[in-house]
């Protein structure tokens, strides 16, 4: 299979330039090693996986003799299950001047961050990757930032064809996954099937101790059902028949393992009686669409829940573009007790787009007069519009602009 280029290898190199070591972490099988090894092609590095029992076991019981077997400029791979390392990497970093000697990939669990905050502070980089977005697998990465201007759209629309929503569906249904992207349905559902087997389950069992995977798959399931909607732990407790505070410790595990995203609520001290609870996306549609049971495109695309996928397609390809992206921005969504509700704000140095998803190619443009209450708290508002399915931008007011999907 050829080559995919990634978004994130930009932002890889560059703090690779600057810092001793760089982890990638992410769900399993996002392409971590794949990326790692194809930036690596032109370098001498040694690649070692924790993943090889033997060499786990050498760097569990002797470090300093592991890193004598294997010298660094490295990559280590799946370095999670190996966190004897941590102390022997910081030592190897200061006493070398050389920036980027350790290339670490690692699924992000909680114990693992602690620990390698705390070891390795100020001299590692923490990168994520997620599954393909749709500009990936089309081989598109836009030049310019995104701002929701009217010329940053318009230039964008220049590089993309028109926008089709058999082609969105498509990306949905399928995912990001790198290994289903050639698969026909009967592949992809078997891919997925073995995922969850082989990967979920025995990383649920390791970092969570979940051994009763049958309530677990049911819980994913109701994860799954509640998709672009307000985390219900009450619900999700009620469809795996277990306790409130195991369904909070089981949303966790699956945020950590990188298969769920919880959207934060804005919070802000102006603004008097908003919403705590965050909402529930999965980071890959595809799996999502799969636990859901939506055999086919049409079927999810024509179904009741479409606009729910939608939403949680704008809101990750969103949050791929600006984790890749040079300028850190902040994604939250706002929701007040009066039930006004704005999908997503993306908030960079200060100013708040606002941007409302509709599934539609015609959708009612009375919907950004919602943004006012942004002037009334007296914040600073930029350009927003409505993220939708219609063929090109078009200008709603000044600061809005019906967005094509695409162009994001």
């Amino acid at each position: 299979m050829k080559y995919m280029k990634r978004a994130l290898e930009r932002k890889f190199l560059h703090m690779s330039s600057f810092f001793k070591a760089v982890l990638v972490t992410g769900a399993r099988q996002v392409g971590k090693t794949t990326m790692l090894k194809h930036l690596a092609m032109e370098q001498s590095r040694t690649y070692v996986s924790m993943d090889n029992p033997m060499a786990r076991a050498l760097a569990k019981s002797d470090p300093i003799l592991f890193f004598q077997t294997y010298k660094p400029p490295m990559i280590l791979d799946e370095i999670q299950k190996a966190p004897e390392l941590f102390e022997q990497i910081k030592i190897l970093c200061d006493e070398s001047e050389e920036r980027g000697l350790f290339w670490l990939t690692g699924s992000q669990q909680f114990k693992m961050m602690k620990n390698i905050r705390e070891t390795l502070a100020g001299r590692i980089g923490i990168l994520e990757l997620y599954s393909f977005s749709k500009n990936e697998v089309e081989g598109l990465i836009f030049p310019n930032e995104m701002d929701f201007s009217l010329p940053c759209l318009l230039a964008r629309q220049q590089l993309v064809p028109k926008n089709d929503i058999i082609q969105v569906f498509e990306h949905i249904w399928r995912g990001g996954m790198p290994d289903a992207q050639g698969a026909d349905p009967e592949q992809r559902q078997e891919y997925y099937n073995s995922y969850i087997e082989t990967y979920l389950m025995r990383d649920v069992a390791e970092e969570g101790g979940i051994t009763d995977t049958v309530r677990f798959y049911k819980f994913m399931k109701a994860c799954a059902a509640l998709v672009a909607e307000q985390v219900n732990y009450k619900t999700l407790a009620e469809s795996a028949e277990i306790s409130q505070p195991t369904a909070k410790e089981w949303v966790r595990l699956l945020q950590g393992l990188g298969i769920i995203y919880l959207l934060p609520p804005y919070a802000n001290n102006e603004l008097k009686r908003l919403t705590k609870t965050p909402k529930l996306y999965f980071c890959d549609t595809g799996l999502c669409a799969y636990l859901s049971m939506w055999l086919t495109r049409d079927t999810l695309m024509n179904g009741a829940a479409s606009g729910h996928y939608f939403e949680n397609y704008v809101v990750t390809e969103l949050l791929k573009n600006f984790s890749y992206a040079p300028s850190k921005v902040n994604l939250t969504y706002y929701r007040d007790s009066n039930a006004k509700e704005i999908d997503v704000f993306v908030e960079e140095n200060g100013v708040i787009h606002p941007l409302e998803i509709k599934k539609s190619a015609n959708p009612d443009r009375r919907e950004v007069k919602k943004y006012e209450l942004l002037d009334k708290a007296k914040l600073e508002r930029g350009s927003g519009g409505i993220v939708c399915m219609c063929e090109e931008v078009i200008p709603i007011d000044a600061q809005n602009c019906f967005i094509p999907c695409n162009l994001i």
